[in-house]
């Protein structure tokens, strides 16, 4: 019941850290994780104690699945493109730090022997995806250094892994043959590989029987697709290959899902991609939860250690934190040199190399400090036995380096890359405006198909058309003040129309300077006695003040009919939503009006339901069936006016094509959602 409890609070944890991350972008989501994770600590006295006796059970459990969801969604081709610098930062890179922070340490603390601390050095190579995701969010790296980033965490976590299961076997049995360790990682390393592309190939055999048994399961292939790396990490691993590289072999050859077009395979993707969302964010979650939570009972011991300074310990951290960044910046120079003398330019006929310039060095600068530890560091360093001498102090390192890279990567790496002025490009790709946009001419559309008929039912989607646009601009902090300016303008009809009515004797003088009069009390609401004393607006209050008095007064006059004249004024609001809904719709016809579409058609619906409301009594209940029955079709219209909208903008390079692409994925998805609710 307790391990139930404390999942559950897991759970918890990320749950509000994705609130927290919404209300505080500047902070990465681990850091906040993190934080939470040392709140349920100090609650429960330090007293949670994670330690899994089964290395393999934290990394099937935990980092099998993300490596895979990690694998599958990257970017293959630039990956490809930039195969060289990621092989060199994951593999060669990892390997360096290893040996140099192996070295170090044992040479810092003997106590700690060589093979645990080559396991602490291996378990510090891997970077963090999660971080390096939420960086880009925030700062000016290039796509050439994100790509790369995401490639290395991706390939990285599985080099560092072998490494540490090396360096850790070292460490138990106390025994290391060079040759016998050279065969085995091959083997582990190229087994894995093989393993994994043909456990992928024989997924995707599976599928395509079961589809031609004619089952269009959306169900069993998610699951399918969610079980997949569990099964590939324990094949590849009961033959005593690498189940690590397997599962990212699997997810980078991406076979599962079928490749074929269809209604069902667009269903599939899209509950495939919102199910992988949940669950790479709560696995990574709990992982930077669970660290948080092993922070205080970690650092606690040692910390009490007597044996031991307190400020060493700090130093310790510090110092391996120094010679992890030096040996990654020192490693991405010489890398770029190299790149840079492959790369030649041309001037004035004559081929120059060229040189590493400030922009390089601080490209360079940013790609080190961008790379933090995280949560292949901590999965692995959980794993570390008991028997293990010097085990809580490793484990302290860790934790410690984990914490110093996050806070540079969060902290200074805005500073050395802050975020990039808004270009062109920037725009093209601004998802909330043009999703703002691409709402306000389906609303017209909307709004210019209206009939008698379907006007109910359109008025139904259009408000929840509003509703959306509400809605984004509150997510993004948008500033929505109420348009009083197209308000006001409305009244001017109105007033003007019964001015036009009075004079052309159509209504009489006593129904529309009484409806008149309450016109202007409402303008001076709306202008909350703002601008009462223009000239003009002065003039045509006192004229409306005078008359309406005189014909109050004849109206309480013996014999005066005061509910003809009820009526008299309800048939005049009539007439003036009317003529007010006329112009409004004008308004709306493209390239009339500069005023937001929202804008128009939140007052079109108001006048309208007003007028609905005059004119009619309580609808029935099959009025209003007939009404919801009609508004589907209408909310079909208007997603397949948003698709066109979404295309007309792409192909007039409005939209680049990573926004235009979630925008159709949104659409079809509210699309299978209307069906399935029908």
């Amino acid at each position: 019941m307790e391990a139930l409890m404390f999942a559950l609070l897991m759970l918890a944890a990320v749950l509000v850290s994705s609130v927290i991350d919404q209300l505080v972008p500047k902070v990465s989501s681990p850091l906040i994780q993190i934080g939470l994770g040392l709140i349920i600590a100090v609650v429960a006295g330090g007293q949670i104690d994670i330690l899994f006796d089964e290395a393999d059970l934290f990394l099937v459990l935990f980092i099998a699945p993300l490596l895979y969801d990690e694998a599958k969604s990257v970017d293959k081709a630039a990956l490809w493109r930039n195969k060289r610098p990621v092989v060199s930062l994951a593999i060669g890179l990892v390997v360096v730090t290893a040996l140099v922070v192996g070295f170090a340490v044992n040479w810092v603390v003997p106590s700690i022997s060589l093979a645990a601390a080559f396991a602490l050095g291996a378990a510090l190579g891997p970077t963090d995806a999660v971080a390096v995701a939420s960086l880009s969010k925030e700062t000016d790296i290039s796509p050439r250094a994100k790509s790369i980033l995401e490639g290395e965490s991706l390939i990285n976590d599985a080099s560092g892994i072998v490494a540490f299961q090396f360096a850790l076997a070292a460490a138990v049995t106390g025994t290391f043959s060079l040759v016998n360790a050279t065969v085995e990682f091959l083997f582990s390393f190229l087994g894995g590989i093989f393993i994994g592309i043909a456990l992928g190939y024989l997924g995707n055999f599976i599928v395509r029987k079961v589809r031609s048994w004619g089952l269009e399961n959306t169900t069993f292939h998610v699951l399918f697709e969610v079980f997949t790396p569990f099964i590939v990490y324990l094949v590849a691993n009961q033959v005593g290959a690498s189940g690590i590289l397997a599962v990212v072999a699997a997810g980078l050859v991406n076979v599962i899902s079928p490749r074929t077009l269809g209604p069902s395979i667009s269903r599939m993707n899209i509950v495939s991609a919102s199910v992988w969302q949940v669950l790479s964010f709560t696995l990574n979650g709990i992982v930077f939860v669970l660290l948080g939570t092993q922070l205080p009972r970690a650092m606690q011991q040692t910390w009490a250690n007597v044996y031991i300074d307190n400020g060493l310990l700090i130093s310790y951290v510090l110092g391996i934190t120094l010679i992890l960044i030096a040996v990654r910046f020192v490693w991405i120079l010489v890398m770029e040199r190299s790149r840079s003398r492959q790369g030649k330019n041309k001037e004035d006929g004559a081929t120059k190399r060229r040189r590493l310039s400030k922009t390089d060095m601080l490209s360079a600068a940013i790609m080190t400090l961008a790379g933090p530890k995280g949560t292949i560091t901590l999965a692995v360093i959980l794993t570390l036995p008991r028997a293990i001498p010097q085990q809580q102090l490793i484990m302290f390192l860790a934790c410690g380096v984990i914490v110093v890279t996050l806070l540079l990567a969060t902290f200074v790496v805005p500073l050395l890359a802050p975020r990039k002025p808004t270009t062109e490009e920037d725009q093209r790709c601004d998802e909330t405006q043009a999703s703002l946009e691409i709402l306000r001419n389906v609303i017209e559309e909307l709004s210019a198909r209206q009939t008698p008929e379907n006007r109910a039912a359109t008025q139904m989607v259009i408000h929840s058309y509003n509703d959306r646009i509400a809605r984004i601009k509150e997510q993004h902090n948008i500033d929505d003040e109420p348009n009083l300016e197209l308000r006001l303008k409305t009244l001017r009809w109105e007033q003007e129309f019964v001015f036009e009515l009075i004079e052309r004797e159509e209504t009489y003088p006593l129904v529309g300077y009484q409806y008149l009069s309450r016109l202007s009390h409402i303008e001076n609401l709306l202008r909350h006695h703002a601008d009462r004393w223009s000239p003009q607006r002065a003039a045509l209050r006192m004229r409306t003040a005078l008359r309406s008095g005189w014909y109050r007064f004849v109206q309480g006059m013996p014999g005066a009919n005061l509910t003809e004249t009820a009526q008299a004024i309800r048939d005049l609001q009539i007439r003036s939503c009317e003529f007010v809904i006329e112009k409004l719709q004008g308004e709306m016809a493209p390239g009339v009006s500069e005023e937001n579409a929202e804008d128009l058609s939140s007052l079109l619906l108001e006048y309208q339901r007003t007028l609905s409301a005059l004119r009619s009594k309580a609808p029935s209940i099959t009025a209003i069936t007939s009404t919801a029955d009609a508004a589907v079709d209408i909310k079909r219209l208007g997603l397949h006016l948003e698709l066109e909208q979404i295309q007309t903008r792409y192909e007039e390079d409005d939209l680049c094509r990573a926004t235009a692409k979630r925008l159709r994925e949104n659409v079809h998805l509210m699309q299978i959602d209307l069906e399935d609710n029908v």
